[in-house]
């Protein structure tokens, strides 16, 4: 689940903050990196949990108007599609899920309140009025109920965001691309493999893994003579005045260029690119494309580096 451009984004989030703090070592940068990786993870399973705890919301509620003094026949009688749901049952049980959970323990107690009003955006929801009316049933259109109101009502929900942002600060820079993973884990969901159906893993594999801490390393331990290559290919700025997160970004892409053979360059410099847009100043990319496409070639006239 946590792909290389999440790696990239934390990476060049902590060679920032290691400048800012020379007091780390390679080993502390090492841990913090893990656990940065391993704080998205968790948003992952918390963005699951959500849809169980607005189904419970739901369940508690429709007890509570059965145990009113004067219940009406709609409070006892209830709508019990949202909570029979098959996939929501399904998540609830899964190995994986409840193995994470009991490991990682994590609850959406504290925001009760969030809870509720989510809960209430969905069932006033044409989504929820075809699905509460549609006299068919099954777990394909379960899962696809879940599917529309992640995507319409949990996805780029501003008030979602701020609360998580809030909850954690590993997460500020997460939320939009671990939806899109819960989006793709509602999708992979089969009723056939019942509780034992796979949630995506922390890493694809283990070359995942090995390219974030070899990029770290290589990062830290080159420093000097990427940002040599960086200064010689600024002479018409003074070097002191670029932005110090231009510096940041242009070091680790050039340790990815470098590092890694089975990643053509143009994709690493697009990447980079493409992060200096959201991390540093408008005019960024342009002059990060510039020095780093000057560097490049130079490497490849000094045969330091054959790769397209």
């Amino acid at each position: 689940m946590i792909n290389r451009n999440l790696i990239r984004i934390r990476i060049v989030q902590i060679v920032y903050s290691w400048y800012q703090n020379k007091n780390k070592d390679l080993r502390s940068l090492e841990k913090e990196l893990l656990f940065g990786l391993q704080k998205s993870y968790d948003l992952y399973y918390y963005l699951l949990l959500l849809m169980v705890e607005i189904t419970k919301e739901y369940e508690a509620r429709v007890e509570t108007r059965r145990n009113k003094l004067l219940p009406t026949k709609e409070d006892l009688n209830p709508n019990m599609k949202l909570i029979e749901n098959m996939f929501i049952k399904q998540l609830n049980s899964n190995r994986q899920f409840e193995k994470y959970l009991n490991d990682y323990p994590m609850s959406w107690s504290e925001h009760e309140l969030f809870i509720k009003k989510l809960l209430e955006d969905i069932l006033e929801s044409e989504v929820y009025a075809e699905y509460a009316s549609n006299t068919g049933s099954g777990y394909d259109i379960d899962k696809e109920f879940w599917r529309k109101i992640f995507r319409q009502y949990i996805y780029n929900n501003e008030a979602l965001d701020q609360l998580l942002e809030d909850e954690s600060i590993y997460w500020n820079d997460d939320i939009e691309i671990v939806q899109s993973f819960v989006l793709k884990t509602i999708r992979q969901f089969s009723e056939a493999n019942g509780e034992d159906q796979q949630l995506l893993p922390m890493f694809r594999d283990q070359e995942d893994k090995h390219y974030a801490l070899k990029l770290l390393h290589n990062t830290i331990l080159k420093q000097e003579e990427y940002r040599e290559l960086i200064k010689s290919h600024t002479d018409k700025w003074d070097f002191d005045r670029i932005a110090f997160m231009d510096m940041i970004i242009m070091q680790v892409a050039l340790a990815e260029i470098h590092t890694f053979d089975d990643i053509p360059t143009s994709v690493s410099m697009n990447e980079y690119i493409e992060l200096s847009k959201s991390y540093s100043t408008p005019k960024s990319g342009l002059f990060i494309n510039g020095v780093l496409d000057g560097i490049v070639k130079k490497l490849r006239n000094e045969g330091t580096i054959f790769k397209n």
